[in-house]
C-alpha cells in the first residue's frame, strides 16, 4: 500500500466500513477495478474479497448495461460532477438480480491527487417492487376506469369542477375530455333541476355524509335527456381534508322504461281483471233479468190483446211495455259489456253503414250539432255485426251531444290503420295488424284523467242523476272487444274527446246490408214444442203462440221434449231455451230431434247463452237465436221466416182487432163429453198427449202409474183408457183388466214402443198404437171406437 492509501487506511474509517453490513462500501481504482471489499458488499453481491478484488466493477451490471457502456459512463459522470447517484438492476454472483441504489464519489489525496472512487450500494429491491406494485396498480386502475364504457366515472374538485373524464362518461354524456374538464358538473343537469340547486345539494350531502345517491333526468351534449343513477363519494386525504369527489353515473333509461311498461301492464291487467269480473257479474244478472222481462212483456201483450180496446187501459199497457223495452235495452248493454251478446257478424264496408246513419244521427243530435263525415279512399272491409255497431255509434254520438250543451261539431272518420308491435306492446289484448279505424270526435268539455280511467266501467257516469245510465261507453267497450277489436279514448278538459275504434280488417267481399222492413204479425197452424224450465216464461209464450193460431206443446227440460218428439206426435218447430236443467243440453235435443224429424226447425232463445251456441262471441253457423226479451211481433216474424209462408192472413195487432178466443183451423172436434184417462210414467210424453187431446175437445185425466190410474177410475166415469204397457208396479195390461171389471164398456188403447197385444192374448177387446204415432191416428182411432168401429190392432 502506498503512502496515500496508508494515510486513508490509518484513519477510523476502515473500522466503520468493516462493520457495516447493510451497505456495500468498497473502493475502485481510477480505471474501475475493485480495490477493497466490506462485509456488506459480500452479503449483497455474494462475492468474497479474494474473488472480486482486482476485477472490474462492470461485472455487477447487466449485459445490456455493459453493452451500452453504463459502467464507464457512471465513472465519468462522477469525475465530472463530483458524484454519481443512480438506481438500477445489478447482478449478484449467483446470477440473480436486485435493485440497487448506487452512489459513486471520486477520491482525492490531501494534495488533490485523484486516487480512485468510493462506491456505496444498497439493496432496495423490496422498495422497488412495492413502488412498481403501486405504479402497476395505478396503471391498471387507470386502464380499468378508462376502459369502462357502461359507467360514467370522473372526479370533481371540492367546488364541483370536472378534473378527469373516462370513456364511459364520453359515451354516456357525449362530451370529450377536452370539452368538459375544468367546467362545473352543473351542466349535466336539467335547467329546472339546476335552478333548484340539486347539483350543489348533492355535493353537500356527499361532503357531510360521505356518500350521495339518487336518480333523475340528466342532459347529454346534444340536449337529449336520459334517466341516470348517480353516486357521489367524498374523497379525503390522510389528514381527513376534502380533496374532491368521485362521481359515477349510469344510464338506466331502458330499465326505467321497462319498469314503466311493467307498471302499465300491471295496471292494464288489473283493469282487465276488474272488467272481466264485472262482465261475468253483469252477464249473469242480465240473464235472470231478461227472463223476468220476458214474463212481463209477454203477459202485458196478452193483456193488450184482451183489454186493449179500452183507451185508459191501452195507454197504461203502452207505458208498461215501454218500461220493459227500456229494461231490455239496459240488459242488452250489460250483456254487451260482458261480451255475452250473440253477435251475427257480416263482412261490411263501414262507409255504407255510416252514410246510411246520416239522417238518424242528425235527428238524434239536433240543430246545434254540426255533423261531418270523413271517409278515406280505398277503405278496407271489416267483419262486424252492423246492427250492434250502429248502436255503438249512436251511443257515442249522444254522449258527444251531451258534452256540447251549447252546440259544437261532431266528426266521424273512417280510415285504414296499421297497429305495429310498438303500439300493441303497450296493450296486452291487442294484436298488431291491419284495422279499420272509426274515430268519433267532438268539441265538447272533455274528460279529466280520473274520468278517463273509469270511462268504460258500467254505471259510471258524470251526468246528473236521471240523465244517463253509464252504460253507453261500457257497451261500446264490450262490443268492440267481443268483435276482436280495440277501443281507446283521447280527451283533455276543455279540448273535446276522440273515441277511436279499431276493427280487424277482412279480406272477404262485403255483403249488401238489408233494409229494415216492418214486422208483419203473422201466425200459423203448425205445431210448436216450447221447451222452457221457467214456468212463468213457458206459460206466457205458450199463450202467445196459441193466440197466433199454433198448436202448442210444452216441456220443462230437453229430455222431456225429446220424449214428446219420439212419441210420434207431429212437431214442426222446437222453440227452446239454450240453458236447460238436467243432463241433456238443448243442443243435443236439437241434434237428436232433427234426426228423428228431418223437416223439424229449431229456434233457440236465451237471455244469456253461456257459450252453448255462441263461440268467439259469434252465433254458431246453422243456429237460429231469438234473444230475450222479445216482442210478440219479433217472435211471430222469426217463426214464420223459419217455417215459410203461412196460409193464414196476417194477424192484426190486438189494439185494432183482438184475436178470438179459439184459434182457427183446429182439428175436428171430439165426440161430446168423451172422457179419456192417459196413463204414462213419462211426464213429458203424458202431458204432450194430454195437451193435444184437450185441444181437440176431449175431457182428459192423467195418471203416472197403475195405482193412480185405478184411483181415477174409481172417482169418475172414464170412456177411454189410453195406457202405456210398461208401468212402474202393475203393468198397463193389468190396469186394463181392472178397468174392464169395474166398467165393461170402457175402451182400451195400448201405446208402446213395440207391438201391442192382440185381443185374444189379453182376453178383452183392445186397440194398440205403436210409438211414434201421429195425433190424427189416435183421434181417428178414438172416434172409430166411440162409434162402434173396429177395435182390433191399429199400427
Amino acid at each position: 500500500m502506498d503512502g496515500d492509501e496508508g494515510d486513508i487506511g490509518s484513519t477510523w474509517l476502515p473500522l466503520l466500513v468493516a462493520r457495516v453490513s447493510e451497505y456495500a462500501i468498497f473502493r475502485l481504482t481510477g480505471s474501475g477495478e475493485v480495490a477493497s471489499w466490506n462485509p456488506g458488499a459480500r452479503r449483497i453481491k455474494g462475492y468474497e474479497a479474494n474473488e472480486i478484488i482486482g476485477r472490474h466493477f462492470s461485472v455487477f451490471y447487466t449485459d445490456d448495461d455493459r453493452h451500452n457502456g453504463v459502467p464507464d459512463a457512471a465513472l465519468r459522470a462522477a469525475r465530472e460532477h463530483g458524484q454519481y447517484d443512480s438506481e438500477g438492476w445489478r447482478m449478484r454472483k449467483d446470477g440473480t438480480s436486485f435493485w440497487a441504489s448506487v452512489l459513486i464519489t471520486p477520491l482525492y489525496t490531501a494534495d488533490g491527487t485523484f486516487v480512485g472512487f468510493g462506491k456505496i450500494v444498497r439493496d432496495v429491491t423490496d422498495k422497488r417492487r412495492a413502488t412498481e406494485a403501486v405504479i402497476e396498480s395505478e396503471r391498471r386502475f387507470r386502464l380499468l376506469v378508462q376502459g369502462v364504457t357502461d359507467y360514467s366515472i370522473f372526479m370533481l374538485s371540492p367546488e364541483g369542477h370536472v378534473t378527469n373524464w373516462n370513456l364511459g362518461a364520453a359515451r354516456i354524456k357525449g362530451y370529450e375530455a377536452s370539452e368538459v374538464v375544468g367546467t362545473h358538473f352543473r351542466r349535466f343537469y336539467t335547467p329546472e333541476d339546476a335552478a333548484q340547486g340539486l347539483p350543489e345539494r348533492g355535493l353537500h350531502t356527499a361532503a357531510t355524509e360521505g356518500r350521495f345517491e339518487t336518480e333523475g333526468w340528466r342532459v347529454r351534449k346534444d340536449g337529449s335527456r336520459f334517466w341516470a343513477n348517480v353516486v357521489i363519494d367524498a374523497i379525503r386525504d390522510e389528514n381527513g381534508e376534502l380533496v374532491g369527489f368521485a362521481k359515477i353515473t349510469r344510464d338506466v333509461t331502458e330499465r326505467k322504461t321497462a319498469q314503466e311498461q311493467l307498471e302499465k301492464a300491471r295496471a292494464a291487467l288489473l283493469q282487465s281483471q276488474k272488467m272481466e269480473a264485472l262482465g261475468k257479474l253483469t252477464g249473469g244478472v242480465a240473464h235472470d233479468f231478461n227472463n223476468v222481462l220476458q214474463v212481463l212483456r209477454g203477459n202485458l201483450e196478452l193483456l193488450e190483446g184482451r183489454h186493449g180496446r179500452d183507451v185508459w187501459t191501452r195507454e197504461r199497457l203502452y207505458k208498461a211495455i215501454e218500461a220493459v223495452e227500456h229494461g231490455a235495452t239496459l240488459a242488452s248493454q250489460l250483456l254487451s259489456f260482458g261480451r255475452r251478446q250473440a253477435l251475427q257478424p257480416l263482412v261490411v264496408n263501414l262507409a255504407v253503414m255510416l252514410r246510411g246513419m246520416d239522417d238518424l244521427l242528425r235527428r238524434a243530435l239536433g240543430e246545434l250539432i254540426d255533423v261531418e263525415t270523413v271517409i278515406a279512399g280505398g277503405l278496407w272491409n271489416t267483419l262486424v255485426d252492423p246492427n250492434h255497431l250502429e248502436n255503438v255509434v249512436l251511443n257515442l254520438a249522444i254522449n258527444a251531444r251531451d258534452a256540447m250543451p251549447e252546440g259544437g261539431k261532431l266528426t266521424l272518420e273512417l280510415s285504414n290503420a296499421m297497429l305495429d308491435e310498438h303500439y300493441t306492446a303497450l296493450t296486452e289484448d291487442v294484436r298488431d295488424g291491419q284495422y279499420v279505424l272509426l274515430a268519433v270526435t267532438d268539441t265538447g268539455t272533455g274528460m279529466t284523467q280520473e274520468v278517463l280511467e273509469r270511462a268504460f266501467e258500467p254505471f259510471f257516469t258524470t251526468k246528473p242523476e236521471g240523465q244517463g245510465t253509464g252504460l253507453g261507453l261500457s257497451m261500446a267497450y264490450g262490443f268492440v272487444k267481443q268483435s276482436g277489436g280495440h277501443v281507446r279514448i283521447y280527451s283533455e278538459p276543455g279540448h273535446g274527446t276522440t273515441v277511436k275504434i279499431y276493427l280487424p280488417r277482412s279480406m272477404e267481399a262485403a255483403v249488401d246490408l238489408e233494409s229494415r222492413k216492418p214486422v208483419a204479425l203473422t201466425g200459423g197452424t203448425e205445431t210448436i214444442l216450447v221447451v222452457e224450465d221457467d214456468r212463468r216464461v213457458q206459460a206466457t209464450v205458450v199463450e202467445t203462440l196459441r193466440q197466433l193460431g199454433y198448436t202448442v206443446l210444452k216441456a220443462d227440460d230437453a229430455q222431456s221434449a225429446l220424449v214428446i218428439v219420439q212419441s210420434g206426435i207431429p212437431v214442426d218447430l222446437i222453440f227452446t231455451d239454450v240453458v236447460m236443467p238436467g243432463p241433456m243440453r238443448s243442443t243435443e235435443l236439437a241434434t237428436q230431434a232433427t234426426r228423428l224429424l228431418p223437416h223439424l226447425k229449431v229456434l233457440f232463445t236465451s237471455g244469456y247463452t253461456q257459450n252453448a251456441i255462441v263461440h268467439g262471441g259469434r252465433l254458431d253457423a246453422g243456429f237460429h237465436l231469438l234473444s230475450k226479451p222479445y216482442s210478440r211481433e219479433q217472435l211471430a216474424s222469426k217463426i214464420r221466416r223459419m217455417l215459410g209462408p203461412s196460409g193464414m192472413a196476417d194477424v192484426q195487432p190486438p189494439l185494432a182487432a183482438p184475436p178470438t178466443e179459439s184459434p182457427p183451423h183446429k182439428p175436428p172436434l171430439a165426440p161430446a163429453n168423451l172422457a179419456i184417462l192417459v196413463v204414462d210414467d213419462d211426464n213429458g210424453s203424458r202431458e204432450a198427449i194430454s195437451e193435444l187431446l184437450t185441444g181437440m175437445g176431449y175431457d182428459v185425466r192423467q195418471a203416472a202409474d197403475a195405482e193412480a190410474g185405478l184411483h181415477t177410475l174409481m172417482t169418475g166415469k172414464i170412456d177411454v183408457l189410453l195406457t202405456d204397457i210398461v208401468l212402474p208396479g202393475r203393468s198397463g195390461v193389468e190396469l186394463a183388466k181392472a178397468a174392464i171389471e169395474r166398467n165393461p164398456g170402457i175402451r182400451i188403447v195400448f201405446v208402446s214402443g213395440g207391438d201391442g197385444p192382440m185381443p185374444d192374448q189379453v182376453g178383452f177387446n183392445c186397440a194398440s198404437l205403436r210409438k211414434p204415432f201421429a195425433i190424427e191416428q189416435l183421434h181417428a182411432l178414438i172416434g172409430a171406437m166411440h162409434g162402434g168401429g173396429e177395435t182390433g190392432r191399429k199400427g
